[in-house]
């Protein structure tokens, strides 16, 4: 009887031990967490840098945080354009957003500031203003509409192109209607050089220049190409008569789904991202000139800068007046 009694505590004993040595390694057998997926949704062609930038920003977050998210581009505007684009991230139906400045200026007046005639030289510039202060200023305002920016890319420095005539100065523009994108600093510039305006969707802009609906648009000439608007717009007039931002932005909501980890890998792939992004611009908009004054079926010209500058004074004053004025006058200083 004691040996047996023995025998049989002994039994419960192992039996104890091995049922705790089963529930203390189990976890190391569950399956790895599900990861996170996050939608990217941008409005360029295959083939522009924010296209190629977008896929990036997805390979490098994928790869830094071991596959916990996972982000899945959509470009062309498959998921809306861009003002659709910004609900979604609102509502957070919409992961990530590539966003045109027009179209997000609509949330964020303060936004359409950046394209302020001739403010900048170049992206690299622009960049490096909104990359401060004026960036920190920005982000609160977004924050208020439901919206977390990640990094600032570049829609470029933007020029003039019309099925017309050659634009060399102001006057050259008058009669002409051009397509702008439902952008109040646009219009405001192409209403004080005596153009008329349409706002047309991007995605609906090659049709619209093809059957006459507008004469011309703008656009930086990355654009130009990877959406072949030279092929319904001969004149390519190099204007660059304002650099315009493509805000990244995610949804507060998606935002707050990340541990402060993910959300730093997120924020640095986007900035990364960015830079090359801005590295493929510059080097197709160098590669894309030469082309363009090669082709023989498009004429390029450059323009009265000093004109076009005069001539667009008033839109300065204008902002400054607006209730952000005191936005639009840091903007100034912090430009140089």
């Amino acid at each position: 009887m004691t040996n047996a009694g023995f025998t049989t505590t002994r039994r419960a004993a192992l039996f104890g031990a091995a049922g705790a040595a089963t529930l203390i390694a189990a976890p190391t057998v569950l399956r790895a967490q599900t990861p996170i997926k996050i939608s990217f949704g941008h409005g360029a062609a295959p083939g522009n840098p924010r296209s190629i930038a977008a896929e990036k920003f997805a390979e490098i977050v994928k790869a830094k945080t071991n596959g916990a998210v996972d982000v899945t581009v959509a470009g062309s505007e498959q998921l809306g354009n861009d003002a659709a684009m910004l609900t979604s991230l609102r509502t957070g139906v919409l992961g990530i957003s590539a966003n045109s400045q027009g179209a997000t200026s609509a949330v964020v007046p303060e936004l359409a500031a950046l394209g302020l005639p001739f403010l900048f030289a170049d992206a690299s510039a622009a960049i490096k203003v909104v990359s401060g202060p004026i960036g920190d200023k920005l982000e609160e305002k977004f924050a208020a509409v439901g919206t977390q920016p990640l990094a600032w890319w570049d829609n470029g420095i933007r020029h003039i192109t019309n099925s017309k005539r050659p634009i060399a100065a102001p006057d050259d523009l008058k009669g002409l209607k051009l397509r702008t994108p439902a952008d109040p600093m646009t219009i405001d510039i192409f209403q004080a050089l005596g153009a008329g305006t349409a706002q047309i969707a991007f995605s609906e802009l090659y049709v619209a220049l093809q059957q006459g609906v507008v004469d011309g648009q703008e656009n930086p000439l990355t654009n130009i190409a990877s959406s072949k608007l030279y092929e319904v717009n001969k004149f390519i007039s190099l204007s660059a008569h304002k650099w315009e931002s493509t805000p990244v932005l995610m949804s507060k909501l998606m935002w707050a789904r990340l541990d402060k980890k993910n959300q730093e890998i997120v924020k640095a792939a986007a900035v990364e991202a960015g830079e090359l992004q801005v590295k493929l611009s510059n080097e197709q908009n160098a590669k894309l000139l030469t082309d363009f004054k090669a082709n023989t079926n498009v004429a390029v010209n450059e323009v009265d800068r000093a004109a076009f500058q005069k001539a667009t004074a008033s839109v300065y004053d204008k902002w400054e007046q607006k209730p952000f004025g005191a936005f639009v006058k840091d903007l100034r200083k912090a430009a140089g």
